[in-house]
């Protein structure tokens, strides 16, 4: 684990996309085409820059990728906003960088005037840390699509207002 305080930034910078990739794979969480998306977001942002309808959160400490956060607005909402992505490295759970993710993700739809966010996630037990985080950050489920990802896995979507 790095030393020192993680900084945040929200401009995709070269080596990101890679390490994105790399963090998301090494979690053991996600699919081979879950992790292809994750890069091909990153990718965009990076070539896109502000301009890409992806925002990005990363964390990173001593010039190593701790964790990151991916959102957006929702096509055709007013202001709802997607959480496509939040990660965090291994090594680096347990520390409270999750929540300090989301919470700056947070702040930054709030600022682009989002009064909404949503977050999916699978309903599989290997999830249920996960589910838990979105409840302890004031998340509730506000839909449930039976058998979405596959047979027994649900697809949960939770929801916060945003200020």
């Amino acid at each position: 684990m790095a030393t020192g305080r993680p900084a945040f930034r929200t401009l995709v910078s070269p080596g990101d996309p890679a390490a994105i990739e790399q963090l998301v794979r090494d979690t053991g969480f996600f699919s081979t085409e879950e992790i292809a998306i994750a890069r091909e977001l990153a990718d965009d942002g990076l070539a896109n820059g502000p301009a890409s309808h992806y925002r990005f959160v990363i964390a990173g400490q001593d010039g190593a990728l701790l964790g990151y956060a991916c959102f957006g607005p929702v096509p055709g909402t007013e202001s709802g906003w997607d959480l496509y992505w939040i990660a965090v490295r291994q090594d680096a759970q347990g520390q409270h960088l999750g929540r300090a993710l989301l919470e700056v993700t947070e702040s930054a739809v709030q600022a682009a005037g989002g009064t909404r966010l949503y977050a999916e996630t699978s309903s599989r037990a290997q999830y249920e840390p996960t589910r838990a985080f979105y409840l302890r950050r004031g998340y509730t489920v506000a839909a449930r699509l039976p058998e979405f990802y596959g047979p027994g896995d649900d697809k949960l979507v939770y929801s916060k207002l945003i200020g």
